[in-house]
């Protein structure tokens, strides 16, 4: 019964999260929305038995992909007058692209079939002499290793990608570091020898040091006896 409330619990607050992440019109409350709807999908996965993807869920796309979207949010400087300019020209495309992905979530919904022995095995899913990490791992790494593998290249294609769209030539402006002249340089270039003459301070190299202060010298003390004998 515990269980059952909190699914249902977390799967609201996971639907209207992904909603306010669409519909927020700050991009940085989008973000935000959409932190708290991983929190609520990792829960979701607890719930359900999962516990390998519950921690993946929070360690890398909350940790690390969400935090790098807000990072990206904050760092842009973002016209959302200009943003929102073409959301009435493109609302129709959006609507029949939903449209279609409606459709397709409908024909999955109604062309799935339960296995003979899904009901007995939803209670059991793992075997009893392995964890659910173990036979992750297995699936990952022995049986699909080519297709992970495959998913990884993807993914490093597209973030030097990223990086070479966002790249920008600031040659005018921009100093960039040159290794090769660096290590060319010699003494002669960075260093110049001045011969001081001793005494004279460093004179010769336009460079005045200030003054010593002037000594204040006591004055002497002089008895005066009168006249001599």
């Amino acid at each position: 019964m515990i269980a059952a409330i909190a699914f249902y619990v977390f799967a609201a607050i996971l639907l209207l999260s992904a909603a306010m992440v669409v519909s927020a019109r700050n991009p940085v409350h989008s973000v935000l929305f959409l932190i708290l709807a991983f929190f609520n999908a990792a829960a979701l996965f607890l719930i359900a038995g999962a516990e390998f993807l519950a921690m993946v869920l929070v360690i890398v796309y909350v940790g690390a992909v969400a935090v790098l979207f807000l990072f990206v949010v904050m760092m842009l400087d973002i016209n959302f007058a200009e943003l929102r300019s073409g959301f009435q020209r493109f609302l129709p495309v959006g609507a029949a692209i939903g449209v279609v992905l409606i459709l397709e979530l409908l024909v999955v919904l109604f062309g799935w079939k339960l296995g003979p022995d899904a009901l007995e095995l939803r209670f059991a899913p793992n075997a009893i002499d392995q964890h659910n990490t173990v036979q992750l791992g297995r699936l990952i790494y022995t049986d699909y290793v080519l297709l992970f593998q495959a998913a990884g290249l993807v993914l490093l294609v597209a973030m030097i990608g990223a990086i070479v769209l966002t790249l920008r030539d600031r040659s005018p402006t921009s100093r960039r570091q040159s290794i090769a002249r660096q290590l060319a340089r010699t003494s002669a270039a960075t260093m110049e020898l001045v011969d001081v003459r001793i005494g004279a301070g460093v004179a010769a190299a336009d460079i005045r040091r200030p003054l010593a202060a002037p000594v204040a010298v006591p004055a002497l003390e002089h008895d005066d006896h009168g006249g001599g004998h």
